[in-house]
């Protein structure tokens, strides 16, 4: 059901094993059993179960809400946010609660697989502001890579847009996308990060779109700004 793009995997384990699934009229109760979704009547809770059509949005995701479908802690989601507007979709990697900015989320499950992949070092653009005066050689480390326990973080490029004692402010270029890996990049050298946003992944910019709002990508937009050449978008 994952692949049909209907329930996340989670939330597709739990309707199996709560007998919520037929296969063909048949009750399946093992998450595991191998289906063909082109092939096989899939019905859930009653209804068929019908591939989602292609879709994908830019999203500006707002500080304080969670990248993830349902939070344990209660916190808001960005599928909150989002509402109807988010049904089959899955979020391409993750921004953490207090990051703001560009976020894609797609039906495309082997699209999101192909960007989320650090080998297509696919670039992550961020506007960062820290506490403390950034200097040259805080660049050179950002940039020469720093190890940070099993991690080896690296910056692929830093523009510092201004600096002084206070604070810094500084344009950050990523391609592997590590977990909080701007925040670790800056607290290695010393800076605690107090603003974080992403404007841009690949090709897409945030550009004038306010926090909350999405807009509707298409599959040329996608093939230009990623160079995803896997043949057709599904």
């Amino acid at each position: 059901m994952s692949k049909l793009r209907i329930l996340s995997r989670a939330q597709a384990t739990e309707a199996v094993r709560a007998g919520r699934v037929r296969v063909d009229g048949r009750i399946v109760r093992d998450p595991l059993t191998p289906v063909d979704p082109d092939r096989a009547r899939v019905v859930v809770d009653g209804r068929p179960a019908r591939r989602a059509g292609w879709r994908t949005i830019l999203f500006h995701k707002p500080r304080g809400v969670v990248t993830t479908r349902r939070d344990p802690e209660g916190r808001r989601t960005v599928f909150d946010v989002l509402g109807d507007a988010g049904d089959g979709l899955v979020a391409v990697g993750r921004l953490d609660l207090a990051t703001s900015g560009a976020l894609l989320l797609t039906t495309d499950t082997q699209l999101a697989d192909w960007i989320a992949d650090p080998v297509n070092a696919v670039p992550r653009l961020y506007v960062v502001t820290v506490r403390g005066a950034v200097t040259t050689t805080d660049v050179a480390r950002l940039t020469s890579g720093i190890v940070d326990g099993r991690d080896r973080l690296l910056a692929s490029a830093v523009a510092v847009r201004k600096t002084s004692a206070r604070e810094s402010h500084l344009v950050v270029e990523l391609r592997e996308g590590k977990n909080r890996e701007v925040r670790r990049l800056f607290e290695a050298i010393g800076h605690v990060v107090t603003r974080l946003k992403r404007v841009q992944i690949g090709g897409l910019e945030l550009g004038a779109l306010g926090p909350g709002r999405f807009r509707e990508v298409t599959r040329e937009e996608v093939r230009a700004a990623f160079g995803y050449d896997r043949g057709p978008l599904q």
